[in-house]
C-alpha cells in the first residue's frame, strides 16, 4: 500500500547523522553517472515570486519525483518560500511507495549537502562560521555544520535587522553587518534569495569555505566576481550552468563537483579559498525519501 507521510511523520525519522553520509553517497552516484537525472525544469509563473520546478530522478534504489514550489512572494508571511510533494517509487518494478511531504526534506537534505562539502573543504578547526540570511537555511545550516567541525561563534547578518536580531536572541549568536560577519570567519554560509550580491571577494580570508545556497536563478547574484573566482565546487556542473548566477554571470569555472570530492577524484588545494555553488538536485530529494522510507518501514 502506497503511504502518505506528512512533516510530523518526517520529523522524528531524519536525522543529520544519517543524512549528511546519505547525501555524499548520493551525489558520489551522481558524479559517477550512477543516476538518470535531467537538470530541474523550472516554470516561471510571475518572475521574482512564483516558480515551479519539476525534478525527478531515478538511482539503484530509489526513484522518484519532486514537484517544488518556490515563492520568493511568500517571505514575510506565515507561509515557507519552499513548498514541495515528493512521489516515492520502487525503481525495480515501478511499484508507488510513497507520497512524502518535500519542505523539511528540503531544508535538511540541502544543509546536510553543504556540510558533507565542508567536511572536505574546511579548515578541520574551522570555529567561526557567519550566516547571510536568518531564514530555515540558516537554522538547519547551523545545525548541520555543527555535526562536521567545532563551531563555537555563529554571525548572522540579514536584510531584515529584526529578523537577524531574533535567530541571534534563539541561538546565542551575534548580529552584525554583513561585512563584519564574514571577516574573520571559518565557515560561511549564504542563504538569501538576493538579486545582486551579498557577498564580496574582498571580505574573505584565506582558506575559508563559502556555502552559497540561494538566489537560485540565472540572473540572480548572492557572491561578487573576486569570491566566485576562488576554487568553485557544484552540486553539479550542467545545473549551475543552467540556473546559478553566481556562475554564469561571473564567468566562473567549476573545479569539481562535489561528488568528485567525495570519490577522491578531486581533491581541494591544501589551504585554498573554497565556495561550494549550490542548487538542489532531485537525486538528493530522492535519496531522502528514501532514507525516510526505510525507515517508516522498519519502525
Amino acid at each position: 500500500m502506497t503511504v502518505v507521510l506528512a512533516e510530523a511523520d518526517i520529523a522524528p525519522l531524519l536525522s543529520y547523522d544519517a543524512l549528511i553520509p546519505a547525501m555524499e553517497k548520493a551525489l558520489a552516484a551522481f558524479s559517477a553517472g550512477q543516476v538518470i537525472q535531467p537538470v530541474r525544469n523550472m516554470l516561471t509563473i510571475e518572475e521574482e515570486k512564483r516558480y515551479l520546478g519539476v525534478m525527478p530522478a531515478v538511482t539503484d534504489n530509489a526513484m522518484g519525483a519532486k514537484l517544488v514550489s518556490f515563492y520568493p512572494g511568500n517571505a514575510g508571511s506565515p507561509l515557507p518560500t519552499h513548498l514541495a510533494t515528493i512521489a516515492l517509487f520502487e525503481p525495480s518494478t515501478g511499484q508507488p511507495l510513497a507520497f512524502l511531504d518535500g519542505r523539511l526534506i528540503t531544508e535538511m537534505r540541502t544543509a546536510a549537502v553543504s556540510a558533507a562539502v565542508t567536511k572536505y573543504a574546511a579548515k578541520p578547526d574551522a570555529r567561526v562560521l557567519a550566516l547571510l540570511g536568518s531564514g530555515v537555511q540558516a537554522d538547519a545550516h547551523l545545525d548541520a555544520l555543527k555535526q562536521v567541525r567545532p563551531i563555537d561563534e555563529v554571525r548572522v547578518w540579514s536584510r531584515t535587522k529584526a529578523h537577524a536580531e531574533a535567530f541571534a536572541e534563539r541561538h546565542g549568536a551575534q548580529a552584525m553587518d554583513a561585512e563584519a560577519a564574514v571577516r574573520g570567519a571559518d565557515v560561511i554560509v549564504a542563504a538569501t534569495n538576493a538579486l545582486e550580491p551579498v557577498l564580496r571577494g574582498a571580505w574573505l580570508a584565506d582558506g575559508v569555505h563559502v556555502n552559497t545556497v540561494g538566489s537560485p536563478r540565472p540572473t540572480w547574484r548572492e557572491l561578487d566576481d573576486d569570491a566566485m573566482a576562488n576554487t568553485l565546487i557544484a552540486d553539479s556542473r550542467d545545473a549551475v550552468a543552467q540556473e546559478s548566477g553566481d556562475v554564469i554571470l561571473s564567468g566562473a569555472t567549476v573545479f569539481a563537483e562535489a561528488g568528485e570530492i567525495f570519490t577522491g577524484d578531486k581533491q581541494v588545494p591544501p589551504g585554498a579559498t573554497t565556495v561550494f555553488k549550490s542548487v538542489g538536485l532531485a537525486v538528493e530529494d530522492i535519496a531522502t525519501a528514501r532514507l525516510v522510507y526505510d525507515a517508516w518501514e522498519s519502525r
